[in-house]
């Protein structure tokens, strides 16, 4: 997923949230409980905009790329390396 469908299905998932505090509230009632609760969603709500706001300023990260050269490799890095699987030269499989 892209940053911006991140960002979306958070505020998304946050709205749910905020639906179902709502739906709670008259259940049970305004106590300290569910204030907390919904100064918490709030909160959310907030650090959520400004994580979209900074989301928005910064330059989009590429990730770092490696070029690998088309020339075959030196057989002499793998001379003293194992056959992959086959286990080493002079010794015998349990």
């Amino acid at each position: 997923m892209s940053l911006h469908d991140d960002l979306a299905a958070a505020t998304r998932c946050l709205e749910d949230l905020t639906r179902a505090v709502g739906r709670l509230e008259p259940q049970l009632g305004t106590g300290p409980d569910l204030r907390r609760v919904r100064a918490d969603t709030d909160h959310l709500r907030e650090s959520l905009a400004l994580l979209r706001e900074s989301a928005a300023q910064a330059p989009p990260r590429r990730p770092d790329l490696v070029s690998i050269p088309d020339t075959p490799y030196d057989r002499s890095l793998w001379t003293d390396s194992d056959d992959e699987g086959l286990g080493a030269r002079d010794r015998h499989a349990p």
